[in-house]
């Protein structure tokens, strides 16, 4: 059966496979079929329904890292295909970067929800590996703010979903709860559990050493964090480093896709905590954290109600007539 791709309004861009396979566990219903290949697609496109929306989930072909370039080749083609895409939203894991001198303490958590939006005079994407390196040290390009902004419709569902802090995360959760037992490559989506989640921190001595954080009540597990993110080209496996960008662009994450896929599709970037950023990074975390954002993102589409009364086909087939349902 033959997909019509004029008939999606919304590009989920989920560049790793686990990513991937928490949005297909999103989708209200998926749409069996194909959307017709032509030389110089590079990509397939999986397809179904969230509250109304026609949502087509966009990931990378199977090996490829994700980096600024991959994640804009990607965006770059589903605009050629998709012509009716009215938003995006780019949904996946990141590194968390907690701040516990700051008043509140920045006590961000492994399985936490990241928004990115702009504070201040921060961007809500950061591309801190863009710029130029002068006699004055690396400067960023037009201070970070040369990406587009996120569309409006994006802005306005988040802060929708915003001003209900602290008790946002019970808008997504049932979401989450929906598919936590479903089944990935190497497990299921479940909790790895607080005990497991350990933050190491540098101290004035040099001296790395774990810090002693108080494990949260069950109704407050989860938290969102809105501000900027970084996003950059390497992994950062780097404490010293990860934190001297916390301190010089005033960021919440790290993550890798963004600043290309921005430059293309203005899209809402959504990310679930599964590391600190630094030497301990492994993929434990991921499955957890791919779901949460996931959880986040279909609740960012369920704020915003397409038109009624309007027909929307799903399956069509391609005649020497036009489009037929």
């Amino acid at each position: 059966m033959e997909l019509n791709p004029d008939l999606y309004t919304v590009a989920w861009i989920a560049p790793l496979e686990i990513e991937a396979k928490a949005a297909l566990f999103m989708l209200d219903n998926r749409h069996q079929g194909l959307f017709t290949w032509s030389p110089g697609h590079d990509y397939l496109f999986h397809a179904g329904d969230i509250v109304g929306h026609n949502v087509i989930i966009a990931t990378l072909p199977a090996g490829q890292e994700c980096t600024t370039s991959s994640a804009a080749a990607l965006a770059s083609q589903i605009k050629i295909i998709f012509l009716n895409i009215r938003f995006g939203l780019l949904v996946g894991v990141a590194s968390g970067i907690p701040n516990l001198s700051k008043t509140p303490p920045c006590d961000i958590r492994l399985g936490d929800v990241l928004v990115a939006l702009p504070d201040g005079e921060s961007a809500g994407i950061v591309a801190y590996q863009l710029g130029k390196e002068t006699k004055y040290g690396f400067q960023l390009l037009h201070g970070g703010h040369m990406l587009p902004r996120t569309e409006t419709i994006i802005r306005s569902a988040i802060g929708k979903i915003k001003i209900e802090a602290p008790d946002d995360a019970d808008m997504f959760l049932p979401f989450y709860r929906s598919m936590q037992d479903k089944s990935h490559e190497n497990g299921i989506f479940l909790d790895p559990g607080q005990d497991r989640d350990k933050l190491y921190a540098i101290y004035e001595d040099g001296v790395e050493r774990a810090v002693n954080r108080k494990q949260r009540p069950d109704s407050e597990r989860t938290r969102v964090w809105y501000g900027p993110l970084g996003s950059g080209d390497n992994l950062m496996e780097n404490g010293e480093k990860r934190n001297e960008l916390r301190n010089k662009y005033n960021i919440i994450g790290l993550e890798t896709g963004a600043a290309g896929t921005m430059n293309q599709i203005p899209v809402g970037v959504i990310r679930g905590v599964c590391d600190y950023g630094d030497e301990r990074k492994n993929k434990e975390w991921q499955p957890y954290a791919s779901a949460m954002a996931a959880a986040y993102a279909k609740a960012v589409l369920y704020e915003i109600l397409p038109r009624r009364g309007i027909t929307h086909p799903i399956f069509t087939s391609r005649s020497d007539s036009g489009i037929s349902v």
